[in-house]
């Protein structure tokens, strides 16, 4: 059995400020952590679910099920966050909640082929419906379109020296498995990097991972519409696990509860701010959890309050 270990788990929960009779989104169910704990705090409340991953459901049913009756499923993306609950009626939430991390049974299910320490064939995605994935990517990208990838979504400074030994080899004959992949991308390397501590295929992998899934584009429509259906008093809390994320996050969280003032312009300002920063500066797991959950180590937890 895979197991997934939740991050931030409490400290998440605890910042949605959950009352028992609210309307709640976990937008990324994932193993369920969040979700049963949210759902413990609920009396005539609602949840609902989001994962577009059906292995999920299967996972999370079982916390779910010894808490509680009071939650759905929708089997959709977050990004159709408004469309999906409005076939239940749904237009305004209490409080969201996003994980953006990868789960790590999808980490850890070989045939996934999200790690570059497991041989799988070349997939990533995260809705298995879903027709694109990493295959067609490196095997079907430009120079050009797979350096941008690797750069843009890896912040990888050696993406041109990669996409270009990805186009040698597929040449010859398709890059078809992730240990493949990790065998080109250690080619293409110079020596001393390749000396250096880390996996010389992490940013690769991590670009692939969102380029086949649209993850940023997907994050930033759906939080701004999640923040649009916030009831006042509302929260989002938002957790993310590397810095393209967390920018779209930081962004959007001071555009939404700062008032702008035309620079020069002398005024009294009266209005306040749609929404109010609750974390100044993001949270982070302590210690002790970073100690037994080493893929918490780059979590940053941000919060935004509807006035």
């Amino acid at each position: 059995m895979y197991t997934h270990t939740t991050v931030l788990l409490e400290e998440a929960v605890n910042m949605l400020d959950i009352k028992p009779d609210g309307i709640y989104v976990d937008a990324t169910t994932g193993g369920g952590g969040h979700s049963s704990l949210i759902l413990s705090k609920l009396t005539t409340g609602h949840l609902y679910c989001f994962d577009q991953d059906e292995y999920a459901f299967t996972r999370a049913k079982e916390k779910l099920e010894a808490v509680g009756k009071n939650y759905t499923f929708v089997a959709a993306n977050f990004v159709d966050i408004k469309k999906e609950l409005a076939k239940f009626g749904v237009d305004h939430i209490d409080g969201i909640l996003y994980d953006l991390g990868v789960s790590s049974f999808q980490l850890d299910i070989q045939e996934r082929g999200f790690s570059y320490k497991l041989d799988a064939p070349l997939d990533m995605r995260m809705n298995q419906r879903q027709e694109f994935s990493a295959y067609q990517l490196v095997n079907q990208y430009s120079f050009e379109e797979l350096s941008q990838v690797l750069y843009r979504y890896g912040e990888e400074p050696f993406s041109k020296l990669i996409a270009r030994r990805i186009e040698e080899v597929r040449k010859t004959k398709p890059i078809e498995t992730t240990l493949e992949l990790v065998e080109v991308i250690k080619s293409a390397l110079p020596a001393k990097v390749l000396r250096q501590k880390g996996h010389p295929a992490k940013q690769t992998f991590q670009a692939l991972r969102i380029a086949v899934n649209d993850e940023l584009r997907v994050f930033e429509d759906s939080l701004l519409d999640a923040l649009d259906m916030l009831n006042p008093n509302g929260r989002a809390v938002v957790i993310t696990f590397h810095s393209l994320e967390d920018r779209i996050c930081k962004t959007i969280f001071k555009e939404k509860s700062t008032v702008f003032i035309p620079k020069g312009v002398p005024m009294i300002i009266k209005e306040e701010a749609p929404f109010e920063l609750i974390t100044k500066k993001p949270m982070l797991p302590s210690e002790n959890e970073i100690l037994l959950n080493n893929r918490s180590h780059s979590a940053k937890m941000r919060v935004l309050k509807k006035r």
